[in-house]
């Protein structure tokens, strides 16, 4: 049985991880999450947004299936050893902006989820956490390298070695969240505020995004450089010059 809904909202995506009771990540939910960003980033004409979002009451996603992790290589398949790389990286890279719609809490490899998402935002019971450090071990989906990247390497520091959650009003003040929206019909709230990004033209919306993600990887002036040609390619299409 699916882990993962899609539903679409006029040009945004919804996609939907419902695993009773706790919403704990596997090797097949991500195999499917991966699948279903693939198929989206070839829908460019019709999703400008995808938003993520947890379907059991409470919970975003809560960390990764301990008994998946604890296979190995060996028992596990290489396609599920790969599983959780390759969902971030599209999370990362597909086209379209991502958004981590988190109403409760984000915990472990939840957290390291919604931090590949371009954008982040937050019910008012949200709770982001890497809680690895606690139990022996640190984060190993990329938190202790896109925190840090994220809020500053102090305050990465201090949720990653103390393993504390953060609740959404100090996510809020560290850049964590973008954005805190009602607990009560969080989904629909969430919903209306992707809404209004994707009012903006899709192709500005693939390269601002291309930008962003890339050019934070990039030196400066390559940075400089890419930012150039994205912004050339929109002013020669008459997408830039209808929106202005």
């Amino acid at each position: 049985m699916p882990n993962w809904t899609t539903e679409r909202h006029g040009p945004v995506a919804l996609l939907t991880f419902t695993r009773p009771p706790r919403n704990l990540m596997t090797f097949a939910a991500m195999i499917e999450l991966g699948d279903a960003l693939e198929d989206l980033a070839a829908k460019t004409e019709h999703v400008k947004i995808v938003m993520l979002a947890g379907g059991v009451d409470g919970v975003f996603i809560d960390h990764a299936e301990l008994a998946d992790l604890a296979r190995g290589p060996g028992p596990a398949t290489k396609q599920e050893l790969g599983s959780w790389a390759r969902a971030e990286r599209l999370l990362e890279e597909i086209p379209q902006p991502t958004i981590a719609a988190i109403d409760g809490l984000a915990s472990g490899g939840g957290n390291e989820i919604a931090l590949t998402c371009t954008l982040r935002i937050g019910s008012q019971r949200a709770q982001l956490q890497q809680p690895e450090v606690s139990a022996g071990i640190i984060p190993g989906g990329g938190g202790s390298v896109r925190l840090p990247r994220l809020v500053g390497p102090g305050i990465a520091a201090e949720a990653i070695i103390t393993a504390r959650a953060f609740p959404a009003q100090q996510a809020l003040r560290a850049g964590w969240i973008n954005a805190i929206l009602p607990a009560d019909k969080f989904t629909r709230h969430a919903l209306t505020w992707a809404a209004a990004i994707a009012q903006n033209p899709g192709p500005a919306l693939n390269a601002a995004k291309k930008s962003v993600v890339f050019g934070a990887r990039l030196p400066f002036a390559d940075a400089l450089d890419m930012e150039q040609q994205l912004f050339t390619q929109l002013t020669a299409t008459s997408h830039a010059l209808n929106a202005v």
